[in-house]
């Protein structure tokens, strides 16, 4: 592919190698995502959907092969580097949110900008732009343990854009809210793609499958099918 953003050869990870409860989640995984693509990751769970998206988003080391993120192989980066190529380049909306309890939803959102060396008066503004966007404004200043479900995940999807990134990982996105926040995510995810962002989703979620330009299967670990949509 000629706009590929980011690349996987023969990603294979295995937890507590060589031990008697070694595991294999994921094995020589191949995979092009080109700039501007949605593509869905689904499978049942501990298919290996999760260690596919830690792998591809530089949350976590492969076992063996290689993740290439524009022509760069991460594996040669040190952890330094590693981390600032998540903080510039990359978003990722997590499951459980993880969301910080003690801090405000803006203080959430502005966090990642911290390490950027981003002044406080420049992160507030970000920050409540984008949960402005993202319809709740009026929640800036409550913290996120006063907060719905919905409202929290909201706080999460900002959190991961507001640096900008290129690629947006979402990792079971819609497993913790009710159908109304889904729709709502769903109409989001739609807007940043039409932005031109590169997302790349886990679910098992029909209802979020349905909105991806490629559907990649894994099944014990391994990437059983890739289909292509005609949208």
């Amino acid at each position: 592919m000629g706009n590929t953003l980011i690349a996987a050869k023969n990603l294979t990870k295995i937890y507590n190698p060589g031990k008697p409860n070694e595991v294999f989640a994921l094995k020589e995984a191949n995979l092009e995502i080109e700039r501007g693509e949605s593509v869905i990751i689904e499978g049942p769970s501990g298919s290996g959907k999760s260690t596919l998206l830690s792998l591809l988003g530089v949350l976590d080391r492969p076992t063996e092969g290689q993740v290439i993120i524009e022509g760069e192989a991460v594996e040669r980066l040190s952890d330094h580097w590693m981390s600032r190529l998540r903080r510039e380049k990359i978003g990722f909306i997590y499951q459980r949110f993880n969301l910080i309890p003690g801090l405000k939803a803006w203080e959430n959102v502005g966090y990642p900008l911290i390490p950027l060396g981003v002044a406080r008066k420049e992160r507030r503004e970000r920050a409540c732009d984008l949960l402005q966007r993202l319809g709740i404004g009026h929640r800036v200043e409550h913290r996120v343990d006063e907060i719905s479900g919905g409202e929290a995940q909201r706080v999460s999807i900002a959190r991961a854009l507001i640096n900008r990134p290129q690629i947006i990982f979402a990792d079971e996105p819609s497993s913790n809210i009710d159908l109304a926040t889904m729709e709502g995510v769903l109409r989001i995810f739609m807007d940043l793609k039409e932005e031109g962002k590169t997302l790349v989703i886990s679910t098992n979620d029909p209802f979020m499958t349905d909105s991806g330009d490629r559907i990649i299967t894994l099944s014990d670990g391994i990437m059983d099918e890739i289909i292509e949509r005609q949208l």
